[in-house]
């Protein structure tokens, strides 16, 4: 089987997220995709983040009833900082027959070279990247050549997909500002049930 892990802080899952995801998913003709949401992300500090399994349930609630979507807990379950090379080595053992693809926006893909093992994580997945906009595909067809001269297997998605971010979102939170559209209704709901991001 071909598998996507696309991975992150999720905080909040929104729907640029789930786009880039299902955009990967038919472009790679993924057999899953497993939405792996980070127990503590390594390059990224939130001030006063939601809990991790608040994360997990906000995931599980945003991907619901996407074909091939699930979301695996393995970062959660490990604790401690969320390094790639571990998740990977971790699913290599769990689908030792399969092929593994690591799902990242343009940020990720820019330094994915300078992140914890990256040699470890060349040897285990295709690293996929998707341009913010039609400007950056240049620079990361520059940086593909670059990682595939590390040794790196890579494949570029060349798409347009919904521009959001979580900052924003957890701002309006803050701000009691409106959020629809930007994240999915159950996520919506969840987060003023919850009362996340609101302090």
């Amino acid at each position: 089987m071909r598998i996507g892990m696309f991975g992150g802080s999720f905080n909040p899952i929104h729907n640029g997220h789930i786009e880039l995801a299902k955009a990967f998913y038919q472009a790679l003709s993924l057999d899953r995709l497993l939405l792996m949401p980070s127990y503590i992300a390594p390059h990224k500090f939130v001030d006063k983040p939601v809990f991790p399994d608040q994360r997990y349930e906000m995931c599980c609630l945003a991907s619901k009833g996407i074909e091939g979507f699930e979301v695996s807990n393995i970062e959660m379950k490990r604790h401690g900082a969320s390094y790639t090379y571990l998740t990977l080595q971790e699913l290599h053992l769990l689908y030792p027959e399969d092929e593994l693809f690591l799902l990242t926006g343009a940020d990720m893909f820019m330094t994915i070279h300078e992140w914890k093992k990256p040699q470890v994580i060349f040897e285990l997945a295709t690293i996929c990247g998707v341009p913010r906009n039609g400007d950056d595909i240049h620079k990361l067809e520059q940086q593909a050549a670059y990682l595939q001269t590390l040794g790196a297997r890579t494949e570029l998605l060349d798409a347009s997909v919904m521009t959001v971010s979580s900052t924003e979102i957890r701002r309006r939170v803050k701000a009691g500002e409106d959020i629809a559209g930007m994240v999915a209704p159950s996520v919506q709901k969840y987060i003023k049930e919850h009362y996340l991001y609101h302090q």
